[in-house]
């Protein structure tokens, strides 16, 4: 398993729900209407991720946790498949 750190952000005030991104997986983002359908949502993004990654031969980067205070985190395991 690894695990990504997902920083979750609250939506603008004029929307509603939340939104995240993966810290160790530049450009995969997610959004929800609450956090549980944000949970679901992040786990799809970063399976379809490291899907693209890996058919394009790039590297599957290694969990880490940044350090940035005054946003909610996630540690968030995913199933590693190794080539």
């Amino acid at each position: 398993m690894r695990t990504y750190t997902v920083i979750v952000h609250e939506a603008e005030p004029d929307e509603v729900g939340y939104w995240a991104e993966v810290a160790e997986l530049p450009g995969c983002y997610a959004s929800g209407d609450t956090l549980e359908e944000l949970e679901q949502d992040v786990r799809d993004a970063i399976d379809a991720h490291i899907e693209s990654l890996r058919e394009l031969g790039e590297p599957i980067p290694e969990g880490k946790i940044t350090e940035e205070p005054g946003i909610r985190r996630w540690e968030m395991p995913v199933p590693a498949l190794v080539d």
